[in-house]
């Protein structure tokens, strides 16, 4: 049986029909265990009721026992009493009541059913065993009465089985058909589930699970139409200046044009790598404590020499120490990409501002530059691959419009945040990273600038 819905309604109405079965034995059981174990007042109660019917018999024949067996009837609407010979014969009546009497074999006072009339027969054997004292007893409530409150029960929870069923196989099969749908390509579709149970969590997580592929999927294909086109033009050129060796007079140009053309795609491979890099499976990636002052000096004294030759400078501020856990390397990049991007914009003979600062657990790293910052509008798209604020590419500006966007994913996967804002004049980049370490005094040399 594959189908969840048929499982649940026959599972549960299974249930149902075994409790009552069980229900009915249990109550037959415990019955006749009720009769058997009469007590004392029950069975005195009896024998003073056949001693009665004897002395009535004895004292005035079957007239006067017949008067007191109806005495007895007035009190017992819903029982017959025989006063019956050893033979069986009804004292009363005259009737042969050997059938029921054969029932009764000792003097206790045991119940018996009869098979031709379902009602149930207690007998007592008077001492000297010339009498048998019967008592025809119709049971209050019959078995079968109950048949039709069991059919009311085993509709209304068949009907709440059903609803059940319904209830947890529709949100499946809804489910069963997005994900076909989202197989074949609609990347759009969504659950959006109202419950708040296992079937409400499946359904936002399969969401979820949808949100994260579309967003990557879609970034993929984009990164591949801005990488088909960023390749296309340095390739272009590149053939024609392959053209220009063989043909030019300045051979020693075209080669310098074809190196300079290399140069830019290697550097295109190499940020690309560090993109794909930047997004890995974070489980294979080392982490391990990372001193951010640390590796920020190291940074700072890696760019200095670029620094120098755009003639500007950088300040490095220590607000407080602070250490993070993650990849020490691809923090490097990031940090380092920022770094460099600053450098390329910043005027000649200016200041570049490096901090680093603690905010309850978090640190905070902010580098501020002097050049001419950033349209508004772009402040946040300058993240993204390919995003650059000056379509034309030459020695001075350079770039591929990676730097960013390998430092914005970096930041993010170790999980802090990154952002741009306008400094006037100037462009201010903060990042935020969680901290390991707690908060520690600083020592007095660690706030003075280095330069």
């Amino acid at each position: 049986m594959r189908s969840i819905f048929a499982k649940i309604l026959l599972w549960t109405f299974g249930t149902l029909v075994l409790s009552l079965v069980a229900f009915v034995v249990i109550s037959i059981l415990i019955a006749r265990n009720t009769v058997d174990r009469s007590d004392n007042i029950f069975r005195r109660l009896a024998g003073m009721e056949m001693t009665e019917a004897i002395y009535a018999y004895e004292s005035g024949g079957s007239e006067r026992l017949g008067g007191y067996l109806g005495h007895l009837r007035k009190f017992f609407p819903n029982a017959d009493h025989i006063l019956t010979d050893a033979a069986g014969r009804d004292l009363a009546t005259g009737q042969d009541r050997s059938a029921l009497a054969a029932s009764t074999t000792d003097t206790s006072w045991r119940p018996h059913f009869s098979v031709d009339d379902g009602r149930m027969v207690i007998g007592m054997e008077s001492a000297n065993h010339r009498y048998k004292f019967l008592a025809l007893v119709r049971p209050p409530i019959a078995l079968l009465n109950f048949t039709p409150y069991y059919l009311l029960i085993l509709v209304a929870v068949g009907g709440l089985s059903y609803l059940l069923a319904v209830n947890m196989a529709s949100p499946l099969r809804v489910l069963a058909q997005k994900v076909e749908q989202f197989g074949k390509g609609d990347l759009s579709v969504r659950m959006q589930p109202r419950r708040n149970d296992e079937i409400g969590h499946l359904g936002r997580a399969f969401d979820e699970m949808a949100d994260r592929i579309q967003t990557l999927l879609t970034a993929e294909r984009r990164l591949l139409q801005d990488i088909s086109h960023e390749l296309r033009s340095p390739l272009a050129r590149l053939s024609f200046a392959t053209e220009l060796v063989r043909t030019a007079e300045d051979r020693d140009a075209a080669v310098a044009r074809i190196r300079k053309e290399v140069t830019r795609l290697t550097s295109l491979v190499s940020s690309l790598l560090e993109v794909t890099r930047a997004e890995g499976d974070p489980s294979v990636r080392s982490t391990q404590p990372v001193r951010l002052d640390a590796l920020l000096t190291e940074v700072v004294d890696d760019c200095r020499i670029e620094a120098d030759a755009r003639r500007c400078h950088v300040e490095l501020h220590f607000a407080a120490p602070a250490s993070t856990r993650g990849d020490a390397e691809l923090l490097r990049r990031a940090i380092e990409n920022v770094l460099r991007n600053a450098i390329r914009h910043s005027p000649e003979d200016a200041a570049i501002a490096v901090g680093l600062a603690r905010k309850d657990l978090t640190a905070v790293i902010s580098i501020e530059d002097h050049g001419p910052g950033v349209p508004p509008e772009l402040l946040k798209s300058i993240f993204q691959p390919f995003v650059r604020v000056q379509e034309a590419r030459d020695n001075v500006t350079g770039g591929v419009g990676l730097g960013l966007a390998i430092a914005h994913r970096a930041i993010t996967l170790h999980g802090g945040r990154i952002w741009a804002q306008n400094a006037n004049p100037g462009l201010k980049v903060s990042i935020e990273l969680p901290c390991e370490d707690p908060v520690r005094p600083v020592p007095a040399e660690s706030r003075e600038s280095v330069k």
